[in-house]
């Protein structure tokens, strides 16, 4: 996991300063946190982490010196660790952030479902379930169903879908373990990580003729069969894949 690496770094840049520390004890702790910082954003770089680590590696430990300058109470950290757990789950692991698809997003996917046929369709990371419940309003002829892993969102979406009938359930779980042979389309907004793992599962678990589509993030080397760009406030692309 990248976090391990991330803390790898961190640790490797804090050793490399321990002897310059005793060579030159003059210099002030500051100009020592300045320097480690500096040293574990280079690291970070020439050892190829995605671009969003830099500024987090080169602002860890001065942001932990400033915050223990604050006095603040270690119950506080462990209050907001435990309420950004909540909310974004197991992030750290699956480098999948919470993602929320525009109404955009949800006008197009309606337009590629079925509209007489029934069909059974499937959100693969559904937050809130905010997509769900209106694609459920949209296309009543539709088995909607959806998985997260974070408990807030599914709480949410799970409050959301409650009293509609049985054709829109959202389940509480883990999206590698679902059979995606079960689905006539299956809709992934999730990061560009898992994208070549999935991939590999759809291609081993869906039937063919069904319907594979991703928001914002492409399947490296895979081309889409079909892009259709939104003008919503991400700029997202559904891309699209017929099994």
């Amino acid at each position: 996991m990248p976090i391990i690496k991330a803390l790898m770094i961190q640790l490797l840049s804090c050793l490399c300063i321990i002897p310059l520390v005793v060579l030159f004890p003059s210099q002030t702790i500051p100009a020592w946190i300045l320097l480690q910082a500096i040293l574990a954003a280079v690291i970070s770089h020439y050892t190829k982490m995605a671009y969003w680590w830099i500024p987090m590696q080169l602002m860890f430990l001065p942001a932990i010196a400033v915050a223990l300058t604050l006095k603040i109470s270690p119950m506080w950290f462990g209050v907001c660790f435990f309420l950004l757990f909540l909310v974004y789950g197991k992030t750290f692991k699956t480098q999948v952030p919470l993602y929320l698809s525009s109404s955009e997003v949800t006008k197009a996917l309606a337009s590629l479902l079925p509209r007489k046929k029934n069909f059974t369709f499937i959100d693969l990371g559904c937050g809130c379930g905010g997509l769900l419940s209106t694609l459920h309003a949209l296309r009543g002829n539709g088995n909607f169903y959806g998985i997260e892993a974070a408990p807030i969102p599914f709480l949410i979406g799970k409050a959301r879908t409650l009293f509609n009938k049985a054709n829109c359930n959202i389940q509480w779980g883990d999206l590698w373990k679902q059979d995606l042979a079960h689905y006539d389309v299956v809709y992934a907004y999730l990061s560009p990580v898992p994208m070549p793992t999935l991939w590999e599962k759809v291609c081993q678990e869906m039937q063919p003729g069904s319907l594979f589509i991703s928001n914002t993030f492409a399947v490296p080397g895979i081309a889409p069969e079909k892009i259709i760009r939104l003008n919503d406030f991400s700029g997202s692309a559904l891309y699209i894949w017929r099994i």
